[in-house]
């Protein structure tokens, strides 16, 4: 089970290497069920990512992988090519969603976006690693 308490200190552990990368980001966590727990839109984050980072949380619980992976066999001629148009268009396959294991089960995700695909997936393995 992800509780707010625990939202919140993965966002702000999410917010330091965010900080840290001098990168202003949307950070998102997701419950069991993938349904939003918190959002954080850092000063400066881009608007059109809050819906971005909230789906990418939504897409790494939904599949219990990160974005990054599942966006490698989405690609054309991928196994799993076409799936972002599954879940009403909720399933994003930028990279900066990364599930979060309990006891080795998934139980959440937090997703990220508002900078580059490597900086969203490193500012999301931050957020997870406070979990």
């Amino acid at each position: 089970m992800v509780r707010l308490e625990d939202a919140r200190r993965i966002i702000a552990a999410a917010e330091k290497k965010a900080q840290e990368l001098g990168q202003p980001m949307n950070i998102a966590v997701a419950d069991e069920g993938g349904n939003l727990v918190a959002h954080v839109r850092m000063d400066g984050a881009w608007l059109g990512s809050v819906d971005i980072s909230i789906k990418k949380a939504f897409t790494a619980r939904a599949f219990d992988i990160t974005t990054q992976d599942l966006a490698k066999s989405a690609q054309p001629g991928g196994p799993f090519y076409g799936i972002h148009a599954s879940n009403e268009g909720k399933v994003m396959i930028f990279a900066g969603g990364v599930p979060l294991r309990k006891n080795g089960k998934v139980v959440g995700a937090v997703g990220v976006s508002g900078g580059s695909g490597d900086q969203d997936h490193g500012v999301a393995v931050a957020g997870a690693s406070a979990f």
